[in-house]
């Protein structure tokens, strides 16, 4: 027997919706990581909630519940060079956008957390501004991008462990931002973005 999450289920009924959200606009490096979540329509989780209100531990414990009970869901990324090219807000959207592009089943809804989105396609969509404490596909997607990226983040510290990304995931911390005035910048971090807090010219770490 499912338990219901106090989360709303679907803001069009009878409908193939897909929630879409991102994680990682805030950082100074690494990818922006998005994910697409189509739920079945008896799908319920009391847990499910905003990535951000929960634990790591919780979200790695909802991660496999999610992709084993979805119809169908997807992640995708834009690079930090994508970061810089288009800005973060819309490398967000294309990632969204690429996300969607993999599901094997086509949406005929999508709900996007935030307030800005560009159409995909002929699909209607509705921005709804912190819609992963609203809806439950939101929601998932929420936990999936954030759980994929915290996974890529800590295996580029392996390769990079002075910024400490296994800890900070490339947020803009006062060690991060230290590591970065001692050994200048990597080619994963994003260099249209104030990397320190005053910005001075910035060396690349090879």
């Amino acid at each position: 027997m499912k338990v219901h999450s106090k989360l709303s289920h679907h803001l069009l009924d009878k409908c193939i919706e897909v929630g879409c959200d991102e994680a990682g606009r805030g950082c100074l490096a690494g990818p922006v990581f998005a994910a697409a979540v189509i739920l079945p329509n008896d799908f319920g989780c009391e847990d499910l909630n905003d990535s951000k209100q929960l634990t790591e531990k919780q979200r790695e414990k909802l991660r496999p519940i999610i992709e084993k009970e979805s119809l169908c869901f997807a992640v995708a990324t834009c690079s930090p060079e994508e970061i810089d090219e288009m800005n973060i807000l819309w490398a967000s959207v294309e990632a969204m956008h690429r996300a969607i592009d993999q599901l094997p089943i086509v949406p005929e809804h999508i709900i996007v957390d935030g307030n800005r989105f560009r159409p995909y396609n002929s699909v209607s969509h509705t921005c709804i501004v912190k819609g992963d404490s609203k809806f439950m596909s939101i929601a998932a997607a929420s936990i999936l991008a954030k759980t994929y990226r915290d996974d890529y983040m800590k295996r580029m510290d392996l390769h990079f462990p002075v910024y400490d990304w296994k800890n900070n995931k490339g947020y803009p911390t006062r060690n991060h931002r230290l590591a970065i005035e001692n050994y200048g910048i990597t080619p994963l971090h994003r260099k249209s973005f104030r990397l320190l807090e005053k910005q001075t010219e910035i060396q690349w770490k090879d």
